[in-house]
């Protein structure tokens, strides 16, 4: 799964090494799963989540229902 698509990292990476996430929206599309993994490890290994999870998850971050 890790070279076959396209990953892209998340919009609040920045490049001072901090802890980044990427996902491959191609994959997701292809096989109805949205996997995510450290950008700083890229041949390691996906996790992969439901879309409506991850649709969730996502709506969860951007109204601050995860405090950091």
């Amino acid at each position: 799964m890790n070279n076959e698509y396209s990953w892209t990292k998340s919009s609040f990476s920045s490049g001072n090494g901090g802890q980044c996430i990427e996902w491959s929206p191609d994959h997701a599309h292809a096989h109805d799963l949205v996997p995510v993994r450290d950008s700083k490890d890229p041949h390691g290994p996906a996790l992969a989540f439901e879309p409506a999870a991850w649709t969730s998850f996502i709506a969860g971050i951007k109204t601050g229902d995860f405090p950091g």
